[in-house]
């Protein structure tokens, strides 16, 4: 049964370090893969559509994301093609509570990755799973959406700005 985890906040330190790529030969242990489904549990349970391993507290090369197919966990993911064109919408985080604002990304990428099962995978995203794929792969850098964002506004438990 997976377990729902703790989303380590902003400014804790570790959420600015570079996560370390995983050996593709060790993602088929048990660990992984039960960290995977806790991944994609904490994800659906905390209403995110994207979560990353340093936001739980792990400092390696995994993300979740949710797409119309159900939550995928990617291991090592690298943009390897992005549209011409990129747009500006806004972005909220798990690890940034109740603050919003406008970031602009890709309209399109095309991501490699390896998946639970230690196989290499590729998926083509546009509109949003295109932009939460490119923000989870920024947690893995170090980087949160503030650090691109404009109109950057927090807001209070009744959806009202600060």
């Amino acid at each position: 049964m997976p377990k729902i985890l703790n989303i380590i906040k902003n400014p804790t330190k570790s959420l600015r370090k570079k996560s370390e790529a995983v050996d593709e030969n060790q993602i088929i242990l048990k660990g992984f893969e039960e960290l995977c489904a806790d991944l994609e549990e904490t994800m659906i349970k905390k209403e995110g559509v994207g979560l990353a391993a340093p936001q739980i507290g792990e400092n390696i090369r995994l993300i979740a994301v949710n797409t119309k197919n159900g939550p995928i966990s990617m291991f090592n993911p690298k943009i390897t093609k992005k549209s011409l064109m990129q747009e500006w919408g806004e972005e909220g985080c798990l690890s940034v509570p109740m603050t919003f604002g406008d970031v602009k990304r890709y309209k399109k990428v095309t991501c490699v990755f390896c998946n639970r099962k230690g196989a290499a995978d590729k998926i083509k995203a546009s509109g949003l799973l295109a932009r939460v794929i490119q923000h989870e792969i920024d947690h893995l850098d170090g980087i949160l959406f503030i650090d691109k964002a404009k109109n950057v506004k927090k807001i209070d438990e009744k959806g009202e700005e600060i």
